[in-house]
């Protein structure tokens, strides 16, 4: 297929695939007059980079999945290159999860401190006529 039929199967701009390729994650052959053509493996693996930019992946981290399931594997998570990407990854996500459970936890300690002020007054001590 051409690059023109891939983006439309797969949702991308021709622009998005050049990208792919450049970054050495798509591999067209080139025909006799030097057009991009793409076989279906290529399809399955510009949806493959959709999935896991979805969830957070680089570019520069998808090379283990694109090359899984270049080797045959179903869904490119199969390989112990991709299973070390994916650990790598949910390591990264339950830190964020810590990091934002944190500051979720100043947060709704300073709205208590705050709505613990006296009724009427405000924690700041001004007066709501002051403060608009």
């Amino acid at each position: 297929m051409l690059i023109g039929e891939l983006a439309e199967r797969t949702g991308s701009s021709a622009r998005a695939l050049r990208y792919y390729e450049q970054h050495g994650l798509v591999e067209p052959r080139r025909d006799s007059n030097g057009y991009r053509i793409y076989d279906e493996v290529e399809l399955r693996v510009v949806h493959k980079i959709h999935a896991l930019r979805t969830v957070g992946f680089e570019l520069a981290d998808m090379h283990p999945f694109v090359a899984c399931l270049r080797a045959g594997d179903g869904s490119g998570d199969g390989c112990p290159d991709s299973v070390e990407e994916l650990r790598r990854k949910l390591d990264e996500v339950d830190a964020a999860t810590r990091r934002l459970a944190t500051i979720r936890g100043q947060l709704a300690a300073q709205l208590a401190d705050a709505l613990a002020a006296e009724p009427g007054e405000p924690a700041c001590g001004l007066h709501r006529s002051v403060v608009r």
